[in-house]
């Protein structure tokens, strides 16, 4: 298994829409299972296919719910999303902020859809289902948006959204050819 570098937003394959995958082979294994590694280096949640610089509709996630105790995680290919409707008002701060590995070391408050069932394929190609709520649910939209050319930050309303511009201008993100590379857990 391998870290993979991870995009910086202004990477033209972050802004675009990625392309549906047809090959289930052991290729695709392998990506999910660098992918995986990457995001667990990172730390993250959630890790898509364009993040790594291919353009490829899999993402990954790890989730622990620290109410119940239980680890959600898996990876996806050609997904689909289907949600609730969002729930009027604006984003709380204190439990509706997420950051992003593209944006790296910065969150903001994004209103989401509490709920969201997740179709699509596992790496074989086998039919996936799963329903989510909460930050689950948050974290299949965060990845989902990725493979449709969109960050969070993009979502953002104000003032957020002019926070994370003036972030991405400082840092001098925002170009093409940007990336990062966690350090492997225990290296």
């Amino acid at each position: 298994m391998a870290i993979l570098a991870i995009r910086i937003t202004g990477d033209p394959v972050l802004h675009r829409p990625a392309r549906p995958v047809s090959d289930f082979g052991p290729d695709l294994a392998r990506l999910a299972r660098d992918m995986r590694e990457t995001m667990l280096a990172a730390p993250g949640v959630g890790l898509a296919g364009p993040q790594v610089g291919k353009d490829a509709r899999i993402f990954v996630w790890r989730w622990t719910d620290v109410a119940t105790g239980a680890t959600h995680e898996g990876a996806v290919v050609n997904p689909a999303l289907e949600l609730a409707p969002l729930e009027p008002g604006a984003p709380d701060p204190a439990a509706e902020s997420e950051g992003c590995l593209s944006v790296p070391g910065h969150k903001f408050p994004l209103r989401r859809s509490p709920r969201a069932i997740l179709t699509g394929q596992d790496v074989t190609g086998a039919p996936l289902r799963v329903e989510a709520r909460g930050w689950l649910a948050r974290i299949f939209q965060h990845e989902f948006d990725h493979l449709d050319g969109s960050l969070y930050v993009d979502r953002l309303a104000e003032p957020w959204a002019a926070r994370a511009r003036a972030v991405v201008e400082e840092a001098g993100w925002g170009v093409p050819g940007l990336s990062w590379t966690p350090t492997a857990p225990g290296a």
